[in-house]
C-alpha cells in the first residue's frame, strides 16, 4: 500500500516537474495553484485569505514555493486599502518569481472603472491615499479650469450655479480626488501610474487544465482566444469612448458576465461544455459574483465561484480555491475541504462549511435552498442570487459564439 502511495505521487511529481510559460496567456505543468476572488480594498482580510494558503509569513512575505497564484480582479473600490494591497502585491510577485513560483493578477470591472471614471464605488479612504499638502492647491486649479469652461461653453448654466456651488463641488472632489484620477485615467495623465499596472495584466488566462477570469465567458465570447479578449480590452482602456466602450461595459463580456455563476439567464451547458473544450480545460474559474462565505462549484464542478466576500465590505469570509495533483480543495481559515464535484454531495459539503462558520446565516439559506424537494439540479439550473444584477442581456445567445 505504501508503495502504491509513493509510486503515484512520484507520477504527480514527474507530471508536474517542470513549469512552463506557454505564451502570455498560458502555462503548463504548475504543481499548485491558489487562487483568491474580489478583494475591494481590504488588505487586512488579503493579506489573511494568503496567510491561511500559506502563501506569506508573519511579515508578509512570500512563503508559497513554487505556487502560482491568481487574484481574478477587483482589488479596488468599497475599501480603504487598494494602494496598500497593490503596492504589496506587486512586491509579492517579484518575491514568488525569484522562488520559481507567479503572482497573476486579472482584470476586473473595478480596474475598469477606476480607469475609465466610473467611481460610484471608491471609497473615500482610497481618495485619501492620494492625499498631499498639494491636494489642496491642486483641486482649486481643477474647480477653476472646469469653471472657466463651463463659462466659455456654457454662460447661462455658469449664471445660475448657487452660491454654495463651491462646496458642494468640493464635496464630490474630496482631497485626493485629482491625484486619483492622474493616477488611474490616462486621459488625465498618458502615464497613469496605474493605469499602466491594469495594462500589464491579461483578462484571462489559464493554467494547466484550469481557466481563470474575473466575471465570465458568455455564447458571445466562446470561440475568442485568450489573446483576443486581452487585446480588445487594453485596447479599449487605452483609448476609451464612452459612446462606444465595448468589451469594457458589455454585459454579457469577461468582466460583468454572472451566467456562469448562478445567475439568470444562467449559461446553457452546452456553452460550458464549449469553452472548456475550445481552451483544452477542465474548469472554469471565476470571481464577481459573491457567495458570502463559501468557494461554490457549479454545473458539477465545471465553473467554480470563488467570490466569497473575502472584503469586510462583503461580510469578510476569508477563502480560497487550492489545486494540486492530489485534488482541488477549497481552502478556509479553519482548514481546506475537497470541492465537490457532483450535486449529490452539495449538502454535505456544505454543512462542513457551515460547521466552520456556524453564525453565517447566508450559509444556511442556500442550504435551505439545495434541500427544497423541488430546487433544480445546482449543475444545470443553479439557484438565483439577490444580491447582484441581472447576469446578462436579455438577448438571444449563440451557444458558442466570437466576438470581434
Amino acid at each position: 500500500m505504501r508503495l502504491s502511495i509513493l509510486i503515484v505521487l512520484l507520477l504527480c511529481q514527474a507530471v508536474y516537474a517542470d513549469a512552463r510559460q506557454i505564451d502570455d496567456y498560458q502555462w503548463e505543468g504548475v504543481e499548485r495553484i491558489v487562487a483568491i476572488g474580489d478583494l475591494h480594498g481590504d488588505y487586512d482580510n488579503y493579506l489573511a485569505t494568503l496567510q491561511a494558503a500559506g502563501l506569506v509569513d508573519r511579515r508578509g512575505k512570500w512563503s508559497g514555493g513554487q505556487t502560482h497564484l491568481v487574484q481574478t480582479g477587483d482589488i479596488p473600490d468599497r475599501g480603504p486599502d487598494t494602494l496598500k494591497i497593490i503596492e504589496h502585491i506587486q512586491k509579492l510577485a517579484k518575491q514568488a518569481k525569484r522562488k520559481g513560483g507567479r503572482v497573476h493578477l486579472l482584470i476586473g470591472n473595478h480596474e475598469v472603472m477606476n480607469v475609465t471614471g466610473d467611481l460610484r464605488y471608491v471609497h473615500e479612504g482610497e481618495f485619501a491615499a492620494f492625499k498631499s499638502r498639494q491636494s489642496a492647491g491642486l483641486r482649486d486649479r481643477v474647480y477653476e479650469l472646469t469653471m472657466q469652461n463651463l463659462r466659455a461653453r456654457d454662460p447661462e448654466t455658469f449664471a445660475s450655479l448657487p452660491e454654495d456651488y463651491r462646496e458642494q463641488w468640493n464635496s464630490q472632489h474630496p482631497l485626493g480626488w485629482v491625484e486619483h484620477r492622474q493616477s488611474w485615467d490616462p486621459s488625465w495623465d498618458p502615464k497613469a501610474e496605474y493605469a499602466r499596472f491594469i495594462l500589464e495584466n491579461p483578462v484571462a488566462i489559464r493554467i494547466n487544465d484550469s481557466l481563470f477570469l474575473h466575471g465570465g465567458i458568455s455564447g458571445f465570447y466562446c470561440q475568442n482566444s485568450l489573446a483576443s479578449i486581452t487585446e480588445m480590452a487594453h485596447a479599449s482602456l487605452q483609448q476609451y469612448d464612452p459612446q462606444a466602450p465595448g468589451i469594457l461595459e458589455d454585459a454579457n463580456g469577461p468582466f460583468w458576465y454572472r451566467g456562469l455563476s448562478g445567475v439568470r439567464p444562467h449559461a446553457a451547458p452546452e456553452t460550458v461544455d464549449a469553452i472548456l473544450a475550445h481552451h483544452g480545460v477542465n474548469r472554469i474559474v471565476v470571481g464577481h459574483t459573491p457567495t458570502s462565505g463559501v468557494v461554490w462549484p457549479f454545473y458539477r464542478g465545471k465553473v467554480v465561484v470563488i467570490d466569497t466576500g473575502i472584503a469586510e465590505a462583503y461580510g469578510g469570509y476569508v477563502a480560497y480555491l487550492d489545486i494540486r495533483p492530489d485534488g482541488i480543495f477549497a481552502g478556509y481559515p479553519a482548514g481546506q475541504l475537497p470541492l465537490p464535484q457532483g450535486s449529490d454531495d452539495l449538502v454535505a459539503y456544505l454543512e462542513q462549511v457551515i460547521a466552520r462558520d456556524p453564525d453565517n446565516p447566508y450559509l444556511k439559506e442556500r442550504l435551505a435552498r439545495l434541500q427544497q424537494p423541488e430546487a433544480p439540479p445546482a449543475e444545470s439550473e443553479p439557484e438565483e442570487s439577490e444580491e447582484v444584477e441581472a447576469a446578462g442581456d436579455a438577448v438571444e445567445m449563440p451557444i458558442c459564439g466570437i466576438s470581434p
